[in-house]
């Protein structure tokens, strides 16, 4: 089930690039990424009261919700970086440059959760530098 979820996040992660693309052209990069920012914050939350998922929050412990915070802070500046790039840039090589996360991911996830770096993961990260440089290359 969780390739569906993968394969549903990348299609709206391309949608996202597209409509980001075009709601940049007039306005500040910074405005605009507010404005989506308040968009994801209302649809979530409905989301979790609608579902009732709310009721547990304050026994959130406090390691978690710290890195949470954190979680949310790299969020914040990739988006804002995100959008300063897409009104600077194409669409298609702002998208491929943004996908050398999955091999900053790989490398970070080696040193900081201990996860194996086989033959197969390293050859994957390679390959998706390389179509990044690829794609990124006017």
């Amino acid at each position: 089930m969780w390739i569906f979820y993968a394969l549903l996040s990348a299609f709206f992660a391309a949608l996202t690039a597209i409509f980001a693309k075009i709601g940049v052209a007039n306005i500040n990069s910074n405005l605009a990424t507010g404005i989506r920012t308040i968009v994801i914050l209302l649809m979530v939350w409905c989301i979790i009261l609608t579902k009732g998922e709310a009721k547990n929050i304050q026994a959130i412990p406090k390691q978690t919700l710290l890195f949470l915070v954190i979680s949310g802070l790299a969020t914040g500046f990739s988006w804002l970086f995100y959008f300063k790039a897409l009104q600077a840039g194409n669409v298609s090589q702002v998208a491929a440059i943004d996908k050398l996360s999955v091999a900053f991911v790989i490398v970070i996830s080696v040193f900081l959760l201990n996860e194996p770096l086989t033959l197969k993961t390293a050859l994957g990260a390679g390959l998706i530098i390389l179509g990044s440089v690829v794609l990124a290359i006017k």
